[in-house]
């Protein structure tokens, strides 16, 4: 599964041409799955299901990544991709690029506050993330 995109973007070095094993997709989904079961849970700090939810977004979306036979040193390239590896809509993976600028205000400015609305995309987002990997992978 390759497209002109992901390829265009391998000769430029932003993703690496390798293979995942089998064992580590299932790490990258489960990983994903765990944290996204614990970022709905509405009994933890909107800052903790933050961090959990945009994790789990991140694991998902890697794995799908690492389906299409690619791996990246980029966050936000993981995400870029995702019309490409898991048929995931523009619209849709935007919303985890303005987390991915949320988390990084949070986490390297010491700013922001997390706002419910996008906390409840990134949510969103990653279990539609989560299907198109279960499809991949049957």
């Amino acid at each position: 599964m390759t497209s002109p995109r992901l390829e265009k973007l391998a000769d430029i070095g932003q993703l690496h041409r390798t293979r995942a094993s089998t064992g580590e997709i299932t790490h990258l989904v489960t990983n994903g799955q765990v944290r996204l079961r614990d970022a709905r849970n509405a009994d933890l700090a909107p800052e903790s299901r933050f961090d959990l939810a945009y994790n789990a977004a991140h694991s998902l979306a890697l794995a799908a990544l690492r389906i299409a036979g690619y791996r990246s040193d980029n966050r936000f390239t993981v995400f870029q991709v995702l019309e490409e590896t898991a048929g995931i809509p523009a619209a849709q993976w935007r919303v985890l690029a303005k987390a991915h600028e949320a988390r990084n205000l949070m986490e390297y400015e010491g700013e922001g506050e997390v706002d419910q609305r996008l906390l409840d995309d990134i949510i969103a987002v990653a279990e539609e993330v989560e299907s198109a990997v279960i499809r991949l992978i049957k």
